[in-house]
Order: C-alpha cells, then structure tokens, then sequence
C-alpha cells in the first residue's frame, strides 16, 4: 500500500507507484469525489465533456438547445451584424 504524508501547507508528495498508475504527470490535476461512507475518490482530471455537466448552470431554468437551434441562431446573428455593419458604413456595402 502507498502512502504520503500532508505537509503543514496541505501538500503531499503523490507517490511514484500511484503516479504511474494514473498516468499523472507534472500539472495534472485530480478530482476529489466524495463517496456515500464519507470518504472521498481520487480520480485524474482527464478533461471530457462531461465534466463540464453543470458548468453553465442557468438559474432561470432554460432548457438545453439542439445543435440545429444553435446553428439557426448562429446565423441569424451574422446576418443580423452583416446588416447592422453595412447600415453603420462598416464593412461590405449593401
């Protein structure tokens, strides 16, 4: 079993054997997941997308939008700047 002291900073030194296991490599960043028993699990930050569920949490309740509602507003706002450029005598002329 490894081990690893916390410093008086709150730092430890992660030790080799679990180092290697997890594929951590200098900067690599661990999340804390707390468990049922009150424990926690350690676990590499790999950086998918669904760790980003609930980043962009809207308090108003708003509901997820299709790609297709995406891309249709998308475009409507290029149009919507195209004109408001072209009416301000920037960009191309109409």
């Amino acid at each position: 079993m490894a081990t690893a002291k916390v410093t008086s900073k709150g730092q430890i030194t992660i030790p080799l054997e679990v180092r290697r296991k997890l594929g951590l490599r200098p900067g690599s960043q661990l999340d804390f997941i707390p468990t049922p028993d009150g424990g926690f699990r350690v676990e590499p930050l790999r950086g998918s997308l669904a760790s980003l569920e609930g980043i962009f949490h809207s308090a108003g309740g708003t509901r997820p939008v299709s790609l297709e509602e995406m891309e249709e507003a998308t475009a409507a706002e290029a149009v919507e700047s195209t004109f408001r450029h072209a009416s301000d005598g920037i960009g191309p002329a109409a």
